[in-house]
């Protein structure tokens, strides 16, 4: 991958720039959880890792941050069930 994972808070996003595409994992920080909306990967750049890589910046920022995760986004409720470590 071209750079790493930035969580863009202005934006309330992490972001993943790969051959000039940004790729987005869209969330809320709330009282004591981080709120999982939506991940996005353009099309020409799906199948590289790119959503697990956003997914896995952001729950490890929700995890240090120690706040709750709630997964509204399937891709990331997807990603939690393949890994449950994560889920604890």
């Amino acid at each position: 991958m071209d750079t790493a994972v930035t969580d863009n808070r202005s934006a309330s996003r992490f972001e993943l720039v790969v051959e000039g595409k940004m790729s987005i994992l869209d969330y809320e920080r709330k009282a004591g959880a981080m709120v999982f909306l939506h991940t996005e990967v353009p099309p020409p750049i799906r199948r590289r890792g790119i959503g697990e890589a956003l997914v896995k910046a952001g729950l490890d920022a929700a995890r240090g941050e120690g706040r709750r995760i709630v997964a509204v986004c399937p891709f990331v409720a997807a990603f939690l069930r393949k890994h449950p470590d994560y889920a604890a």
